[in-house]
């Protein structure tokens, strides 16, 4: 197969490949790029693979960082555009499931390419656009189909992190993981325990936020890889009823992690513990607290001003959303003319601050503090209009 149309990313590295070969050596395009350009899907990081060694490649171009020389990695900056070349290379055992103990720059495509996860991903381009498959990843990718290269068992056992990208590339491209494949994740699953969670946790949420999740958490569930993710033992029930609830991704990552704490009914105290297992920053930690609250006020049906006030009006569409693909009914438009309708969006627009209290008698303190959530609390609720007057009157009273 050749490419005649190439994407302008890789148009613009191009001369990068011609520089290397005209050295004499080969370079290719490999990876994900070149598997998603078949496929007609946008293309993100444009990496490339070179017989050339690292100091080879340093000495063609002026400008590299040495991002991971110890694996045959550097960088080279061209034009302002940074691009992974990395040597061809063998690999030895891998004791720790995940990075293998040695690594051999070698001068071989085919070495290079037999040591990748999936045939889809074992695909290689030449700068004009010809693509070299020598794994059938070509036929995998036409009848939407993930194998591994080779022997499943062993490509598992060396990198246990395949595992959890199988199951996401089942649902963020929509394809069938063959049965060979989908037997040896079963058969070493376990092994996942030996992934630093937050690579799980990458793979996780791109499953979530997936094209068909449905097929990822199928395969997730089917495989037994749940059974081995951070606090997901308790929950096989809600797991196998989000695959088919799920039918779209979740928008974004907050909404992902609210789905799960939602679908597993976590109370509020359990939600920090359960997101800090997972290794989530605190800044969505917060954010899928209050979404998480609001998206079972919805399913519920009891949702107030003064939650709905909380929640505002950059996490209530998540809140709905999740609420929706749990069975709620959407009610995003209602939830946004409510939510304008409010008195205040903030607690910044009372029309009164601490100062104002503590001239109007109020000594500083906790109890200032208190008598403010109070006003607050009481304009957004309607009891009390938002005037100087009438909130000195009501927090004097």
């Amino acid at each position: 197969m050749k490419l005649e149309q190439l994407p302008e990313e890789f148009e613009h590295a191009r001369p990068v490949l011609q520089t290397i070969e005209q050295a004499g050596y080969e370079a290719y395009f490999v990876g994900g790029s070149v598997r998603d350009t078949i496929l007609g899907k946008t293309i993100h990081d444009v990496d490339i693979a070179t017989s050339a060694y690292p100091d080879e490649i340093k000495h063609l171009f002026k400008r590299t960082v040495d991002t991971g020389i110890e694996h045959g990695t550097v960088m080279i900056l061209d034009h302002g555009t940074g691009y992974e070349t990395t040597t061809f290379r063998s690999e030895s055992t891998y004791t720790d499931f995940r990075r293998p103990d040695q690594v051999t720059f070698v001068r071989s495509l085919a070495e290079d390419l037999k040591r990748r996860d999936f045939t889809i991903n074992a695909l290689a381009m030449r700068e004009n656009g010809e693509v070299i498959d020598l794994f059938d990843g070509l036929t995998d990718l036409e009848n939407k189909q993930i194998r591994a290269v080779g022997d499943a068992q062993e490509r598992f056992h060396e990198d246990a992190l395949r595992m959890m990208r199988a199951v996401r590339f089942a649902s963020q491209l929509d394809f069938t993981i063959v049965p060979d494949t989908l037997a040896a994740i079963t058969a070493h699953a376990q092994l996942l325990t030996k992934i630093a969670v937050e690579r799980t946790q990458v793979e996780l949420l791109k499953l979530l936020q997936g094209k068909t999740p449905q097929r990822g958490l199928t395969d997730l569930m089917a495989t037994g890889l749940w059974q081995y993710c951070p606090d997901f033992a308790p929950h096989e029930t809600a797991l196998k009823e989000l695959t088919t609830q799920l039918v779209h991704g979740a928008s974004s990552e907050t909404a992902a992690w609210t789905l799960l704490v939602t679908k597993f009914g976590l109370e509020a105290a359990a939600v920090t513990p359960f997101m800090k297992h997972w290794k989530t920053a605190n800044q969505t930690i917060n954010a899928v607290q209050t979404t998480s609250k609001t998206a079972a006020l919805l399913l519920q049906g009891t949702l107030n001003a003064w939650q709905l006030y909380q929640c505002g009006a950059d996490l209530m569409p998540i809140a709905n959303e999740v609420a929706v693909i749990l069975g709620a009914p959407d009610r995003l438009a209602s939830l946004t003319a409510q939510l304008a309708a409010l008195p205040i969006q903030h607690k910044k627009e009372l029309a009164i601050t601490g100062k104002d209290l503590m001239q109007a008698g109020i000594q500083p303190g906790p109890q200032l503090g208190a008598i403010l959530g109070d006003l607050e609390y009481g304009v957004v609720t309607g009891a009390v209009a938002n005037t100087h007057d009438a909130l000195v009157a009501q927090a004097t009273a």
